[in-house]
């Protein structure tokens, strides 16, 4: 039954959601237009790098066993980035020969220019150099057939270069999921109304889909014409066969106008868990119906926040395929005392900054699970393990950088 809430851990519930997921589907994008989209098949070299053996400085080529401290030689060609020689070295002839050029057969090493005393044509050397010394050789870097971006990886602009280099001007990825948002509750206002008694603005919306956004994911607002029971299942239907998963916020606790425990009924909706042993967002729910997940966030924008990045964004991530889906956890100092204990895990808005070669973190500002503000003001997520004791400044704590793009690809919160 929906309404039997036990809390669990939230490692456990991070692990039931990603037992869950299931891929969404491919498709084929120009390499221009593939920038932060997951590969949903492995690339391999097509064609060593370097492609042939080829000088790593400005410099002369030379046969290392002429070589030796005061050595005296003769340029007899040159090499630029581009062109080659067929040249056949005789004893102490050396080539000129820039960054990139390709090593001609006869050569070996390569002096670079601050290690040699020019005298027009010629050149003297100060030491002895080792075979293939200053030399990129064919193939060192990755060999044709090598892997050189995984399936799961995110297109960086490093992947672009790299996949220009081996020539793929079209690329298999997995498509981007648009993601519903549906904030519930007849408090609500728009952005642009004017305050009324009793009402609060829709925050969670924009704040969403911005989370959304932040990840490259398609966000679709979906706003509730009549807060029951019925006008909300018929909604949240229409989402279903819309979206690939849907996000509300708000009517997931247990009271008298708190529906969404009904609707995952009526939906036939598996229920994941509906609650966790955190603080904020202990009510937050997550359910799955049609094939598709229903996350039920809490409506105050901290625990929301919160629900959001701990949830919602793996998951979302996972659907792509992504290799590296979790927010990452650093070890910080805490900076300044949070005497409040609590039995649940607590998640604490933070400013995380660099002091004198240590990771600083502390409370943002006012941390009830209502407080928005110390959102803006935040970029990061403190987090306290459950227990009987306060915090005080200077003792070692996780915090989860939201703020990050790139993840890292396990969730690695203390126990």
């Amino acid at each position: 039954m929906t309404l039997n809430r036990q809390p669990i851990p939230v490692f456990d519930a991070v692990t039931k959601v990603v037992e869950n997921v299931t891929h969404i589907d491919t498709e084929t994008v120009k390499l221009e237009d593939s920038y932060n989209r997951y590969l949903s098949e492995d690339l391999t070299a097509t064609h060593d790098v370097p492609l042939f053996t080829r000088s790593a400085m400005d410099g002369f080529a030379i046969r290392s066993a002429d070589s030796g401290k005061g050595a005296a030689f003769t340029v007899v060609d040159e090499v630029l980035a581009g062109s080659t020689s067929d040249y056949e070295l005789k004893e102490n002839e050396a080539f000129r020969i820039m960054t990139g050029a390709e090593l001609p057969k006869s050569a070996d090493t390569v002096v670079m220019f601050e290690q040699a005393n020019i005298d027009g044509d010629t050149f003297t050397i100060r030491k002895t150099f080792d075979a293939f010394d200053n030399v990129a050789m064919q193939g060192e870097e990755c060999k044709k057939g090598d892997i050189i971006v995984h399936k799961g990886s995110q297109i960086n602009p490093g992947t672009v270069a790299t996949l220009a280099t081996f020539g793929y001007a079209e690329v298999n990825v997995y498509r981007v999921p648009v993601v519903g948002v549906l904030s519930t509750g007849s408090e609500l206002l728009e952005v642009s109304d004017e305050l009324e008694r009793g009402k609060i603005r829709n925050s969670n919306t924009p704040m969403i889909m911005a989370q959304l956004e932040r990840i490259g994911v398609h966000a679709k607002r979906y706003d509730l014409e009549e807060d029951n029971l019925d006008t909300l299942l018929e909604k949240i239907e229409k989402m279903f066969n819309e979206v690939d998963a849907v996000i509300t916020t708000g009517g997931v606790s247990v009271g008298d106008y708190d529906l969404l425990p009904k609707v995952y009924e009526k939906l036939g909706a598996e229920v994941l868990f509906n609650k966790v042993a955190m603080r904020p967002g202990s009510v937050t729910t997550v359910a799955r119906a049609k094939g598709k997940f229903l996350f039920g966030l809490s409506g105050n924008p901290s625990a929301c926040y919160s629900g959001f990045e701990l949830f919602a964004r793996p998951a979302i991530l996972l659907m792509q395929g992504s290799a590296r889906a979790f927010a990452p956890f650093v070890n910080a100092t805490l900076g300044e005392d949070f005497k409040k204990p609590n039995p649940f895990t607590r998640f604490v808005r933070a400013e995380i900054d660099f002091v004198d070669g240590k990771v600083i973190s502390k409370p943002s500002g006012f941390n009830k699970s209502n407080a928005v503000t110390s959102i803006a003001r935040s970029n990061g997520v403190i987090v306290l393990p459950g227990g009987t004791r306060g915090f005080e400044a200077g003792d070692e704590v996780q915090v989860m950088l939201t703020d990050v793009t790139s993840g890292v690809s396990h969730f690695s919160i203390r126990q």
